[in-house]
Formats: C-alpha cells, sequence, structure tokens
C-alpha cells in the first residue's frame, strides 16, 4: 500500500495550513525531513514541535501530530503536519515528502482508505462529504446523524431481517426433491410488508432530505410593484434588489441564500407577473414561470392596498405551480389605517400571512412559516431522512424487489424464483452501505470529495 500526501486545508494563504500523510511509510518519511525528535519512538496520539528542512535548507518550523494504526481515520499510519499558512510553504512540503516516497493523494482517497479499511461503511462516507459541504444546522445534523452510522444502521437491520428468509429459502433449493419447507411463507410475508413500511417512508423523507441538503428553492412571485424586492431584501437583511415605485424594474430573477430556522433558503426574486409591454419584459415574465415550475416553495406576494380578494383568488388559479406548496403573503399592512380591511382575505385564505416588508412587521410569521412548510413539527436528530439520489435509487430498486416476493408469495411461487427476488433486493440494500461495491461505483463517489479528505 502506497503512503499518500495532501493538502487538508483550503487553497490560499491562511494562519495555518495542514498536511497529511497516510500509509505505512507515513511516519517514517516525515522523521527522514523532521528536525526535533526521533518521530520513529513516539508514541500515538502526540503532538512534536520542530522544523522540516530540505538538508541544511529550513522550510518551516512545525508542528506534527502522529496517529498509530489501527487508531487513525483510515486506520493507516497518519502523520499531520501543522505549518504556517503560506502557499509557497506548503507546496514545498509536499513537494520534498513525494521526494521522500509519498504519492499526491486523490480526491477522497483518505476517506476512500477508511472505507476500505472497514473504519466506516459507505453511506458514512459519503456523509462525510456532505457534513464537509453542509451549509445550514439542518443539514449538518442529517449528515453528523448519517456519518454516526444512524442511516446505516437502519439498512442493515432491514438487510440482516432479510438475510434469514433468504437463507431459509436457499436451504429448502437444496432439499428440492424432499419438498420441504424451512421459510415459514406468512413470517415471510409479513415480514415482507414491515419492510415495504419503513422503506416507502424512507423512500418518502428523501424529497424533505434534499432539500435540505442542497437548498429550499423559494420563488417571490407577485404581480409588478407588489414589494418582492423589498422583501427579499428584508429577509436577507441586505440591500441585494434594486428597490423603486416603477412597476417592473425586476426584469430577471436574483438569487440570494439564508439560513431560517437551520434551514437553507435559496430565495428567488423575480419579474411580476402580467401581460408584457415589451420583449424583455415578457422574457422575465416567462423566467418567472420557469422558476415556478423548478422551485420547491413559492411565496406569492400581493399589495391589499390594490389587490381585492376576488383578484388574488383569480391570480392564484392561474399560479401555474402544480403540486407546490404557496405561501400567500399580503404585504404593505403598513398602508392600511383599518386592519378591520384584512378580514375579507382571510374569509377566503385563512392561512394568509400579512406583512410590511416596508417596517419588518410579521416577517418572523412569514420566516415561521417557511420553516414550518418545509420541515413540519422540526427535525429531529432520531429521524431517519435520506439525502442521497444514490441512496434512493437503490430503496427504490429495493421496494420493487420486494413487490415482486409479495407477488411471488400470493401466486405461490416455487422457492427458487421467490429467492431470486430475495437476492435482488439484499443486493440493492447493499449497494447503500457498501456491502456491495463495484470500482467504478467506488471513484464516481469519491471523485466528488475534495482532494486532502
Amino acid at each position: 500500500m502506497e503512503t499518500i500526501v495532501a493538502l487538508s486545508t483550503p487553497q490560499g494563504t491562511g494562519a495555518i495550513g495542514v498536511i497529511r500523510l497516510s500509509g505505512p511509510r507515513a511516519i517514517d518519511i516525515v522523521a527522514g525531513v523532521f528536525k526535533g525528535k526521533d518521530l520513529t519512538t513516539q508514541p500515538a496520539n502526540t503532538l512534536h514541535f520542530g522544523s522540516i528542512a530540505r538538508g541544511d535548507a529550513l522550510i518551516d518550523e512545525v508542528v506534527v501530530a502522529l496517529f498509530r494504526a489501527p487508531h487513525s481515520y483510515t486506520k493507516e499510519d497518519v502523520a499531520e503536519i501543522s505549518c504556517h499558512g503560506s502557499p509557497y510553504i506548503l507546496q514545498q512540503v509536499i513537494e520534498l515528502f513525494i521526494e521522500q516516497g509519498a504519492r499526491a493523494a486523490k480526491p477522497g482517497e483518505f476517506t476512500l482508505r477508511a472505507f476500505l479499511n472497514g473504519r466506516m461503511d459507505l453511506s458514512q462516507a459519503e456523509a462525510v462529504a456532505d457534513l464537509i459541504s453542509s451549509h445550514s444546522a439542518a443539514s449538518h445534523t442529517l449528515a453528523l446523524q448519517q456519518m454516526r452510522g444512524g442511516f446505516s444502521n437502519r439498512i442493515k437491520e432491514l438487510r440482516g431481517k432479510l438475510v434469514h428468509f433468504a437463507s431459509m429459502v436457499e436451504l429448502e433449493l437444496d432439499f428440492g426433491e424432499e419438498d420441504v419447507e424451512f421459510a415459514d411463507r406468512a413470517a415471510l410475508e409479513n415480514l415482507t410488508n414491515e419492510l415495504q413500511d419503513i422503506i416507502g417512508r424512507l423512500i418518502r423523507s428523501f424529497q424533505l432530505g434534499n432539500v435540505i441538503k442542497t437548498g429550499v428553492s423559494t420563488v417571490i412571485a407577485g404581480r409588478p410593484n407588489s414589494g418582492k424586492s423589498t422583501l427579499l431584501n428584508r429577509i436577507v437583511q441586505e440591500e441585494r434588489a434594486i428597490v423603486s415605485d416603477i412597476p417592473g424594474t425586476t426584469r430577471d430573477t436574483i438569487e440570494e441564500s439564508i439560513s431560517i430556522g437551520g434551514i437553507l433558503f435559496r430565495l428567488i426574486d423575480t419579474a411580476g407577473i402580467r401581460e408584457a409591454t415589451d420583449a424583455i419584459e415578457k422574457l422575465g415574465v416567462e423566467r418567472t414561470f420557469q422558476k415556478i415550475s423548478q422551485s420547491a416553495l413559492v411565496v406569492y406576494l400581493f399589495d391589499i392596498s390594490s389587490l381585492s380578494p376576488e383578484m388574488l383568488l383569480h391570480d392564484l388559479n392561474h399560479l401555474k405551480a402544480d403540486n407546490i406548496p404557496v405561501l400567500v403573503v399580503g404585504n404593505k399592512i403598513d398602508n392600511l389605517p383599518d386592519r378591520r380591511a384584512l378580514e375579507p382575505y382571510t374569509k377566503k385564505h385563512p392561512d394568509i400571512i400579512f406583512v410590511s416588508a416596508k417596517t419588518g412587521e410579521g416577517i418572523a410569521a412569514l420566516e415561521q412559516a417557511l420553516v414550518q412548510t418545509i420541515a413540519g413539527q422540526g427535525l429531529g436528530t432520531e429521524d431517519t431522512i435520506v439525502t442521497s439520489a444514490r441512496h434512493y435509487d437503490s430503496l427504490r430498486a429495493t421496494q420493487e424487489a420486494l413487490n415482486a416476493v409479495l407477488t411471488g408469495l400470493a401466486n405461490q411461487n416455487p422457492g427458487d424464483l421467490m429467492a431470486l427476488d430475495i437476492r435482488r433486493a439484499l443486493h440493492h440494500l447493499g449497494e447503500i452501505t457498501g456491502e456491495i461495491t463495484t470500482n467504478d461505483l467506488l471513484e464516481n463517489i469519491f471523485s466528488k470529495f475534495c482532494i486532502g479528505k
């Protein structure tokens, strides 16, 4: 096994840069150019101050951390060198280690070795990349839970139950001529129904998991001059969009991301929806409807001083937001001398939210409604939520195989046909945790990691 080396901190100038080596010669390679203690005789999990030099030429003063197999991230000998964060220094140190026999690591190769050496399963390894790229409390929570094995433990539990029946069916095939049954068909049917119920919930959770992981695409739509740009600026607390009393100021979409209640929302300010008066405005309106069709959530904003309840209903009926949640928000309540004027709107739309994007009144209630619409009663750390499209595809394939098992039981199919469907279900569950892998699959997964992780 080769010893690999890479920079584990971001590229660029910083106070500190960390270089990581992993492999059978990791400590020996560092020891060969380290001026200080003899690192080869030092115990594991210790820090050592000294310097790195090429011959008599000093490169940098450093701190070296030692980890010995199997008690390291990769379950191999690991050395981590904290240098000053000059790109020149870091490059010189890495080149020196390569001269001493290390090889530059590929993207994700440290985590790949952790997986291959049994430090973690495949879904846990994928969660490492999710944890690094998490941009909100919710995505951090999900990635951390998966990295700790929450999701993979659930999959292993399901697979273990199915393995028992698979072995019983396979045993029947060995005694085919004697016409015996070792697998209780009724118990197998009950187990398959139980697995289908659990897998169905996991599949449905992907919609939530995916938007939490990637951010909730949220379109702010409405007629011109309803205050969409002011609302965007108010929520992100920054003058991000141009605000004007002239209708149709926004001709193209403007996007900004913000974490609300631990969930990342990608807010999209769009052109006002109306009959366009020129080609550019027409293109902007078309893009608005395109963004709506691609969104996970729509905030329909209207000016309560200029849009009647009947006109609002007309707008909502023509919004073209099929199967997309829509929050109806009435803006400019600061212009109302009498709040009783809001009652006709609430009679037709009980869930309507009233705000003043100008003063900030009602914004907290709107933000709460955004979170509630996406996460329901909230996200608990004990929830098992699917965030990976790869896992989702494997679960769907498992579901299809289990449906075939139930069909086979109903039709009293012979054991050899049923065994094929059970094996197929086990195969797809195994793909999630890495019990079933191919080189192409591993290359595809770990090529998305950053180098140094």
